[in-house]
């Protein structure tokens, strides 16, 4: 084994935002000698990433359409008490699967698996096992970095996939089944059918805290399969903790001064409401593509502070949703919203709100107390 690697373009993290990158540059640019580190034996990790139709543009979709996994053209549904709605907006399922078999397939030896970063520079990294890779740019695709510049609540879930005894029944994805019993702040329940008898049922919480309760979650995951009469084998878990941003500090959470070019979550690329990334990632991939390899640092932070700025918005939004709802009332935000047009909802989570789409939201009788609204718009977190 050789201690010393060469390359032009070393992304660190085969996630979603780094795996984008590296398959738009290996369809796009490949001249560009490339390495993709990642420290799991697969890329990707253990996600399922959702968009709608029209979240990536026509002209995008060749990068994510081979991650799709599943797709719902008849669109999907949401749930509130007292409330129910179809949406015609197409759905799509990406999986880590998938991502992994792209990137096996196009990069070949330029993926590195099993390899733990020890440190970083714009010009190198070195690896736990001895190795160090020289590059004239270094990516950092890595997941959120330190978030203690920013204001943040979580959006956290655990999610099971069960292979039924009979058919589920459900047709299209539910983005929202908020009829359940709430705990920890906003909870719902996601549905994606990969199948007639198999059910991807995501136990979903809008919460002022990151912790994750797996067993306690677990254990409501199974009750709520057992409400609806389904019985099966769990076959796949997954979870996670997304942040959602409501304020903080920009330069403080990326330096001007940072060498080190970044991508994904850790350069704040996803909708600060939602922390939906997908239609981001892709985004910022196909930008990064044409942009020149010297002084990569620098053009991505300048990308990612325009995106910050863009946000101001939806962190507004979280700034409502954490400051002047109740925990247990947060649902009511969600049921409002989802009376909203369909395209209108499609742009917000695309992070693409018109100036209309914006007053429209906020206009009309709010659904948390009109006192605690105004409290919070006026006295936003630093």
């Amino acid at each position: 084994m050789t201690n010393e690697l060469d390359c032009d373009l070393a992304i660190v993290g085969g996630g979603l935002a780094g795996g984008l990158i590296a398959l738009a540059f290996a369809t796009l640019r490949p001249e560009v000698r490339l390495l993709l580190v990642e420290q799991g034996e697969r890329p990707g990790g253990n996600h399922v990433w959702s968009f709608f139709d029209g979240d990536v543009a026509p002209a995008d979709r060749w990068l994510v359409d081979p991650l799709v996994a599943h797709r719902w053209p008849q669109g999907h549904h949401v749930d509130f008490p007292g409330y129910n709605r179809d949406l015609d907006t197409p759905y799509n399922s990406a999986t880590t699967v998938q991502l992994a078999v792209a990137l096996e397939r196009a990069l070949g030896e330029k993926l590195l698996t099993n390899a733990t970063v020890a440190t970083l520079a714009s010009d190198h990294v070195a690896l736990a096992d001895g190795r160090t890779i020289r590059a004239r740019a270094v990516i950092d695709a890595r997941g959120a970095g330190d978030l203690s510049a920013l204001r943040c609540g979580w959006q956290k879930f655990v999610g099971h996939t069960l292979r039924l005894d009979a058919p589920h029944g459900i047709d299209r994805p539910v983005i929202m089944d908020a009829t359940v019993d709430q705990h920890d702040g906003y909870r719902f329940v996601y549905l994606l059918p990969w199948d007639e008898q198999t059910i991807f049922i995501e136990d979903t919480y809008y919460s002022d805290r990151p912790d994750l309760d797996t067993a306690t979650i677990d254990a409501r995951i199974a009750a709520y399969a057992q409400a609806k009469g389904w019985q099966g084998e769990v076959v796949h878990r997954e979870q996670g903790v997304l942040p959602v941003v409501y304020g903080g500090d920009f330069d403080l959470y990326w330096s001007k001064d940072d060498p080190v070019a970044r991508a994904g979550v850790r350069a704040g690329l996803f909708q600060p409401m939602t922390g939906y990334s997908l239609p981001d990632a892709v985004r910022f991939a196909r930008w990064l593509v044409d942009e020149p390899l010297d002084g990569l640092a620098g053009a991505t932070r300048v990308y990612a502070r325009a995106h910050w700025r863009r946000g101001g918005y939806y962190r507004l939004l979280g700034r409502m949703l954490f400051g002047a709802a109740q925990p247990d009332q947060r649902w009511r935000i969600f049921a409002r919203f989802y009376r909203l047009r369909a395209s209108l909802i499609q742009r917000f989570y695309a992070g693409r709100s018109s100036i209309a789409d914006r007053i429209r939201i906020l206009c009309g009788r709010p659904p948390v107390p009109i006192r605690d609204a105004m409290r919070t718009l006026w006295n936003p977190p630093a």
